[in-house]
Parts: structure tokens; C-alpha cells; sequence
């Protein structure tokens, strides 16, 4: 009698131990632009004016944010916006990589090129 009730024990405890296990968490960026898609995808050309690199992002109205790319300090760059849709509404965000500091641009349709300066 015992003998059926610990290998019933030991069954439950093996099929409880991948729950105890590490979690997969799914970490997304903005996809990679190829060469050709590079030069008609909608983007975004930031001015950085500030002393040190802002991480850029672009969230789409009612959805998730994506990371697009790490712009250095003192620079202006045209960043791909690969993944959206032309036209669709977006809220530009730059942080910088201190993370003291937090900047948002207006919520506006993308185009092929949105002009933006940060501060």
C-alpha cells in the first residue's frame, strides 16, 4: 500500500518539476531593414542635441513598442521604421542610455520621413 502512494508521489513531483524551471521570455525589436526595403520603409530622422546616445523607439497606436535603434550623442541619423505601416499613427521615444532622462514626440501618421529633434 505504501509502495503505490510514493510512486504516485514521485510521478507528481517529476511533473510539477518543469513548472519550478526557468521562463522563456520573449524579448522583440523593429526587424532588420534589408537594402532594398532600407530605402523606401517610412523613417524617422532624429537630432540628437543632447551629450550622450538615447535609445530610440516607436510605439503604434494601440500597440506594442519597438525598439529601432541606439542613436549617438550629438548626431543626426535617419532611422528605418521597418515593421509599420505608412500612414499609421506613431509616438516616437527617445531615453537616454542613463536612463535619467525621457523624450515623446507628437502621436502623428507615419511618412516616408518624420523629422524629429530631441530635446
Amino acid at each position: 500500500m505504501i509502495a503505490p502512494m510514493r510512486a504516485s508521489l514521485l510521478i507528481v513531483a517529476f511533473a510539477a518539476l518543469p513548472a519550478c524551471g526557468p521562463r522563456q521570455v520573449e524579448v522583440r525589436t523593429a526587424p532588420e531593414p534589408t537594402a532594398a526595403t532600407a530605402q523606401t520603409a517610412p523613417a524617422v530622422q532624429l537630432t540628437n542635441n543632447l551629450s550622450q546616445a538615447v535609445n530610440v523607439y516607436v510605439t503604434v497606436t494601440g500597440g506594442n513598442e519597438l525598439f529601432l535603434r541606439q542613436v549617438a550623442a550629438n548626431t543626426v541619423e535617419k532611422v528605418p521604421v521597418s515593421g509599420v505601416t505608412a500612414g499609421s499613427t506613431v509616438t516616437f521615444k527617445a531615453v537616454t542610455v542613463d536612463g535619467s532622462r525621457t523624450y515623446q514626440s507628437r502621436s502623428s501618421p507615419l511618412s516616408s520621413l518624420f523629422l524629429w529633434s530631441v530635446p
